[in-house]
């Protein structure tokens, strides 16, 4: 699995040598690499720990959250973590969008959890900015703000 445009770079390739812009994305792409490999890896080890202190924290920002709706708002809450740290790794949006922001927003429409993701997205900013620098904060907050905007707005 590779970033659309740097496949399609790729394709061009087979027929041209890429244009200096082109050989840029492809260098910049391949410079972040590191970064977003080390970011990918961390959130992905310290996961279980970020979440848990979300849904620990949510009883006293909703003191009348059903248990089954926090069961639900966290495990949605895992998958938008989860594929937007794909979508950081893969430097590709769209990534976010395809696999799983149209499936979230059909499921959010059907339960009005608003006020429940509103919370939860509070507390899981609040604990990326705890456990994640400035710098690793800019690779992956866009793509949660993404995910937010999508199931809350």
């Amino acid at each position: 699995m590779m970033m659309p445009k740097i496949q399609e770079l790729i394709n061009q390739a087979q027929d041209r040598y890429l244009a200096a812009d082109e050989l840029g994305l492809m260098e910049n792409y391949i410079s972040s690499l590191p970064d977003r490999l080390k970011l990918y890896k961390l959130i992905r080890d310290r996961e279980i720990d970020l979440l848990q202190a979300v849904a620990n924290q949510v009883p006293a920002e909703l003191p009348n959250v059903t248990d089954a709706d926090l069961e639900t708002g966290i495990r949605n809450l895992i998958l938008v973590l989860r594929y937007s740290s794909m979508a950081m790794l893969l430097n590709d949006e769209n990534f976010l969008k395809q696999r799983l922001l149209n499936w979230l927003e059909g499921i959010m429409s059907m339960r009005d959890m608003r006020r429940l993701n509103e919370a939860l997205y509070k507390l899981l900013n609040q604990g990326l900015r705890q456990h994640f620098s400035p710098a690793q904060l800019a690779l992956i907050q866009p793509l949660i703000t993404a995910a937010q905007v999508t199931l809350i707005y």
